[in-house]
């Protein structure tokens, strides 16, 4: 018997481990306990050392009890949780990366952590294309002036008239599986793409029919610049002010992946002198921002509220990687996605 906490949330509910678990799982006796923590309803934020979590360490460690699997999105697992639960055996998150995970106390504990990539390649790709045409054509902008009255005609006029994607350069910083999906997508539309990624290859690169430049080339040359990068130290602010002002009068700059890797400050001065020609955000350097936060009275803005990768797919699909890794391991086999590989030499009855 393996019991096993189900810890989800709002969007990927603890039934969906329970099911995909049951399912992948179907050769050993599992029990199972489960938490729903607040987000996204209740935005998540640091909890006990780690970041981006959903409720708190006592809930999770209530819930958790003798278990030695726990399958979660959002909850926080602290060095306080994993100290506390010495049955604990197994974490697999259902996210892009273990960020809600204190990953050092994981792996000092014998804690085997997976994690979902690609979980929500899809969705996150195709959201982004939906800002970058929306910037580009004023979707947003004449939606709500219709509603309110306002029939702008004026946004015919040849000075105030859109940007076709066919034909344009549009550059993408980073080029993982998301960015791979845009690039696809944008040169069916008929754009030239331009990547900036110090992991991606020459080869990958050619055979995608995308060109791989400098960060710094890729901005001076684009008129529409998605990013795509994961957040890192290295990665913080890797769009400053600096990286802006390399950027050609009236580009469009859009940023779907990760809040800290923009400088916000700049950005009002850009959009009201025109520097910048359109700014479309699902993610902020805070979240939700504060109601008056400067964007919000700054012209060719559009933002929502993190959204690109929420679909049911994603959660549905999450949920069975996650299911994959447990069912693995639990058969004495090595896990895909595993963010601490060295804990699995010190897993016993694990096969190499």
């Amino acid at each position: 018997m393996t019991k096993v906490l189900a810890a989800g949330d709002r969007f990927v509910d603890p039934q969906l481990f329970v099911t995909a678990l049951t399912e992948r799982a179907a050769g050993h006796e599992l029990t199972f306990s489960t938490l729903t923590t607040g987000w996204p309803v209740e935005p998540f934020g640091p909890v006990g050392g780690v970041r981006e979590a959903s409720g708190t360490e006592q809930q999770v460690l209530e819930a958790l009890g003798e278990a030695e699997v726990l399958a979660t999105q959002m909850a926080p697992v602290t060095a306080e949780v994993i100290g506390k639960s010495p049955n604990l055996r197994f974490v697999g998150v259902a996210r892009g990366g273990p960020v809600n995970v204190d990953l050092p106390a994981a792996t000092e504990a014998g804690v085997v952590v997976s994690y979902a990539p690609a979980r929500n390649a899809a969705a996150a790709a195709e959201f982004a294309i939906g800002l970058i045409l929306a910037a580009l054509r004023r979707i947003s902008d004449s939606d709500a002036e219709l509603k309110s009255g306002n029939w702008r005609g004026d946004y015919y006029a040849y000075e105030n008239a859109g940007v076709e994607l066919e034909g344009s350069t549009v550059g993408l910083v980073g080029y993982g599986a998301i960015g791979r999906i845009v690039a696809r997508v944008l040169r069916a539309f008929g754009a030239h793409v331009l990547v900036a990624d110090p992991f991606a290859g020459r080869d990958e690169a050619d055979r995608d029919g995308v060109r791989l430049v400098e960060l710094d080339d890729l901005l001076r040359a684009s008129s529409v610049v998605s990013l795509h990068a994961r957040l890192t130290p290295e990665t913080e602010h890797l769009i400053d002010a600096g990286k802006l002002a390399l950027l050609p009068e009236g580009a469009v700059l859009v940023n779907s992946a990760r809040g800290g890797l923009l400088d916000y400050a700049p950005l009002p001065g850009l959009l009201r002198s025109g520097r910048l020609g359109g700014l479309a955000l699902d993610v902020y350097d805070v979240e939700p921002p504060p109601a008056d936060w400067p964007l919000f009275d700054a012209p060719n803005v559009i933002t929502t509220p993190h959204l690109a990768g929420a679909t049911r797919r994603t959660a549905d699909r999450a949920a069975a990687i996650v299911a994959d890794d447990v069912a693995l391991f639990l058969d004495g086999e090595r896990p895909r996605h595993v963010a601490n590989p060295e804990v699995l030499e010190r897993v016993e009855g694990l096969r190499p």
